[in-house]
């Protein structure tokens, strides 16, 4: 259990935010809404692929992610080929796991299905809570919400994988839909939906 931490600037932000790229992410991104197709599809594809480790090693790893995955633009993920897919599972700069690389080509394929519904963005909008938590440490940070259940459910129905709820609830507090800036870190509030 732990409060925000005040860094060697004097500003208070979250625990995690503290080694040098975690922390440019935490001030510069996290929680912050995003526009625009691609770039809520590379939020929940690096959502993702960080499933079972540790942000850092997605982050760390997002440069070469944009690359082989050509800026996330949607079109062109979806038209990687199997071999495409082979090329990489051999590629080191990435994650290589099969499941989430074909997930990601998956979910390319259905984010073009819902420009018929208005789009990634505007179905994921959908499922915006009505309020957002106010967590004080991080005991009391939650992991997943009714919301990101019902996205989660949604968007497996339209087709998308690795896409459960505490993977949609990721992507939520990323893009801003919740603020979970602890109290008391500088950055609540940054989303401008929610107050600090």
């Amino acid at each position: 259990m732990t409060g925000p931490v005040t860094g060697d600037d004097g500003l208070a932000r979250c625990p995690w935010g503290t080694l040098p790229a975690l922390r440019d992410y935490h001030d510069t991104e996290w929680g912050l809404p995003v526009a625009g197709e691609s770039a809520l599809f590379e939020r929940l594809c690096l959502e993702g692929f960080q499933a079972g480790l540790s942000w850092l090693t997605i982050l760390n790893k997002r440069e070469r992610y944009r690359q082989v995955f050509h800026g996330f633009d949607v079109d062109r993920v979806a038209a990687l080929t199997d071999d495409d897919v082979e090329r990489l599972m051999a590629d080191p700069g990435i994650v290589r796991n099969r499941a989430k690389i074909l997930a990601a080509r998956r979910n390319a394929g259905a984010t073009i299905e819902l420009r018929d519904e208005g789009g990634l963005e505007a179905f994921v909008e959908t499922y915006a809570p009505s309020e957002t938590p106010a967590p004080r440490d991080t005991a009391e940070l939650p992991g997943l919400s009714p919301e990101s259940t019902a996205l989660s459910k949604a968007l497996k129905k339209k087709g998308f994988g690795f896409v459960g709820p505490t993977t949609t609830y990721a992507l939520m507090e990323a893009t801003g839909l919740v603020d979970t800036h602890l109290v008391g870190c500088f950055r609540r509030g940054v989303s401008g939906r929610w107050p600090a």
